[in-house]
């Protein structure tokens, strides 16, 4: 199969392989995108994972305070 697609591959103007060149660098940036979404993603799962495993390690009925925004905070009970 590899030698049919190379065969092809020969066959084409330099205006098509410039296309598909473009083509392929367009699909690679966007599964590097993905990529990097993903680990992303596996990151902030990751985080929220220790933080729900932290606040169960808490007593139920604890008093603290619960984050709104990055400044606003109000008060809690576990």
């Amino acid at each position: 199969m590899a030698m049919s697609v190379r065969g092809e591959m020969e066959k084409l103007s330099m205006e098509q392989l410039k296309a598909v060149k473009e083509q392929t660098d367009l699909e690679v940036n966007l599964l590097q995108d993905s990529l990097n979404n993903m680990r992303t993603a596996t990151t902030r799962l990751k985080l929220a994972s220790s933080a729900l495993h932290d606040l169960s390690l808490r007593p139920t009925g604890k008093k603290m305070l619960v984050p709104l925004t990055a400044s606003l905070y109000v008060p809690g009970t576990l």
